[in-house]
């Protein structure tokens, strides 16, 4: 593949190319209460040019750093298409950090000014921040925290005029800072230049692998957050190099209908959202009856058609899964539905672009193929996955000896454990940090493990721990179908999938008890991290005055006090 720059348009030069071509047509959709607002490319660009201007009033130079913590929304785009217009640097922030946890990410990325918008809490995260930092607010969005405080939306529409020029900017200058979530240690910030995602989005319309370019007229669904880089690369980047509109969730209360009302020709979830999708149908049409229904050949055509329909899905051609590796059972059970589950594999790191699933070949127990131009390889010793591609990261910002840990020699150390196949099929087994030693002296990897409890729907959380014990356990924590299951019910169902994961596993492997604790695991009682990846460190730490007291209890169930 060439890697002439020449070859590559920015996204503000797609973004302008639409702006003129099509200055009337819908960009993006915010649902508020029954009705949605719309803005065209021509009105997001204008909103875009009067940001800008209050910008540099403010004094703020081109290079400057913005950072920009809001749950996902129309006037999340227009602000970071304000920022690269301005040759600004964006630095966006997860949604639901805790106050020491903003404080954390805006102090450790040096920025000037920040966007504040749709939050949950605003007056909670913000009580820690400095008072001297200029900040910029959304529009209030009903149902959300009300900010007072900074420039509003509404007086920078009304008292700047929007810059006259269409400013681009040169493709390896610097275009953002990710803060990653952080299972342990703060989080650490990958910087990407513009060339990284132009050359993602050129490697697509050349190969063509995941078919973005071949379908007109993109529907985009956002509700990820878009700070992560999956959705800015999968939802914002791609809809504007392809044209596409950009609708939004609400809220988790209108997220169906919403989901419903877009019917989104591209979709991705984590597998979590594929288990809640999976419990919702279930709860509607039990199994057995599923069953029947879907080996009658016109009725089954029928329920197929009404499931994709009611879950939003009736016009998705690229369906795809990822942020952790989606149990096989899951993938397979939405395949009735003509659902077929692309699974996407990728770190921050690397821009969201490492391996896909071929729509045409889907591997159980895979993450799919290196995309073209993508090298994999296995570490001997670890078996730790390393990469590398064209779009890699300039390195973590003002981390220097972190980024020398992970970046050698041009590769990508991922952190990930895995298998590659003979024809390039990519599997990931663990992570490396997560496995741990067992006082037999034996080396345990959990992920493997917590998988089996994937087709056990009584289940929403699960995590292997057992550092330095004779044998693991498994921390558990009920879903809401299993609170509301008898007791006994449970215990019968636990036991049965413990017998069946145990029976796979060497003995030193094999889990002594499934403990199902009193309280879930959220961001903001530490355990999640923003992405909802569970810190097996603070876990170890919250129970390992129980955990011997469990073991040596010797029951198969044990319901925490």
């Amino acid at each position: 593949m060439s890697n002439k720059t020449t070859e590559l348009k920015s996204i503000l030069s797609h973004f302008y190319e639409w702006e003129q071509q099509k200055p009337d047509a819908v960009f993006l959709r915010q649902p508020l209460g029954k009705s949605w607002h719309t803005l065209s490319w021509a009105q997001a660009g204008d909103q875009a040019r009067r940001v800008v201007a209050a910008l540099r009033d403010m004094g703020l130079k081109a290079g400057d750093h913005i950072g920009l913590v809001s749950k996902n929304c129309c006037h999340w785009i227009v602000a970071d298409l304000a920022i690269m217009m301005g040759g600004y640097v964006s630095v966006p922030y997860y949604p639901n950090l805790t106050a020491r946890q903003l404080l954390d990410v805006v102090e450790a990325s040096h920025i000037k000014a920040l966007f504040v918008g749709k939050l949950d809490n605003w007056a909670e995260q913000s009580s820690l921040l400095p008072a001297s930092l200029p900040i910029l607010t959304f529009p209030h969005y009903p149902g959300n925290s009300l900010v007072e405080e900074g420039l509003s939306w509404s007086t920078i529409m009304e008292r700047y005029l929007p810059i006259a020029e269409s400013p681009d900017h040169d493709i390896h200058s610097l275009w953002t800072i990710l803060f990653t979530s952080g299972t342990t240690g703060l989080p650490k910030g990958v910087m990407h230049t513009y060339h990284a995602p132009a050359m993602i989005m050129h490697n697509e319309q050349r190969y063509g692998t995941l078919r973005i370019f071949s379908i007109p007229n993109h529907r985009f669904f956002s509700y990820l957050p878009l700070n992560h880089i999956a959705e800015r690369m999968i939802i914002e980047v791609a809809a504007i190099f392809t044209g596409g509109v950009i609708s939004f969730a609400e809220s988790l209360d209108t997220f169906a209908k919403n989901l419903q009302d877009t019917q989104p020709t591209l979709f991705m979830a984590v597998p979590r959202i594929w288990s809640k999708f999976q419990l919702a149908i279930l709860d509607r049409l039990p199994p057995s009856r599923l069953s029947i229904l879907m080996r009658v050949p016109l009725l089954g055509h029928f329920v197929r058609s009404k499931i994709r329909r009611s879950l939003g899905l009736h016009r998705a051609h690229i369906v795809l899964t990822g942020a952790a590796p989606t149990p096989d059972p899951l993938k397979e059970w939405f395949k009735q539905f003509d659902i077929s589950l692309q699974e996407v594999y990728a770190m921050t790191e690397n821009c969201g672009g490492c391996t896909l699933m071929p729509a045409d070949d889907i591997r159980a127990g895979s993450v799919g193929k290196a995309l073209p131009g993508v090298d994999l390889r296995i570490d001997p010793l670890t078996q730790e996955v390393i990469t590398r591609a064209p779009w890699m990261m300039s390195g973590y910002y003002q981390d220097a000896e972190k980024t020398a840990e992970v970046l050698r020699d041009g590769w990508l150390h991922t952190g990930d454990q895995g298998e590659i196949s003979a024809d390039g099929y990519l599997s990931i087994t663990g992570r490396v940090s997560d496995s741990f030693k067992s006082a037999k002296g034996k080396f345990i990897v959990p992920a493997p493990i917590e998988w089996g409890f994937a087709e056990n729907n009584l289940i929403e959380q699960v995590c292997v721990v057992g550092l330095a014990m004779p044998q693991p356990l498994a921390l558990a924590v009920l879903s809401e179908k299993g609170r509301r299951t008898l007791r006994e019910e449970v215990e019968h169902s636990l036991n049965r999938t413990m017998v069946e994961i145990n029976a796979s596993l060497a003995t030193f492997e094999q889990l002594a008890s499934i403990v199902i604790v009193r309280d879930g695991w959220t961001v903001d009682n530490g355990i999640l991290t923003p992405t909802m990846k569970v810190r097996r460190n603070i876990l170890n730490e919250k129970y390992q005055e129980k955990l011997p007291l469990w073991l040596q209890a010797g029951k198969r169930i044990i319901w925490e006090d």
